[in-house]
């Protein structure tokens, strides 16, 4: 009835190299930081910029589609008339582009 049964034996036990493990980790954290940490950064920096040179008499397109011309800029607001007599006042960070003179009156 053994002969059925073959006992199993370990086939040469080898150690593993520790960097092995390390070296795709180093890999998958690269292409991370270049694929999307990066590219994010960059974005983050250009509407910084954007947002420290808004001035009066700009027309801005906000983060919600609304198009206006810059009436007044404080540290951490603008207010944006948006028609006759009426004008907003929002987040200096929720302004997305400047657009090119003449787009508000084309609208």
């Amino acid at each position: 009835m053994d002969f059925f049964i073959s006992n199993a034996y370990a086939q040469g036990a080898q150690q593993a190299d520790p960097f092995s493990f390390l070296l795709p980790m180093l890999i998958i954290f690269g292409a991370f930081y270049f694929i999307l940490i990066r590219p994010n950064n960059k974005k983050q920096k250009a509407h910084a910029e954007l947002v420290a040179s808004l001035k009066t008499g700009d027309e801005v397109l906000t983060a919600g589609g609304i198009l206006g011309t810059i009436t007044d800029v404080t540290e951490h607001y603008v207010a944006v008339e948006v028609g006759e007599n009426t004008v907003i006042k929002m987040q200096k960070a929720s302004i997305s582009q400047v657009v090119p003179k003449g787009t508000v009156s084309a609208a």
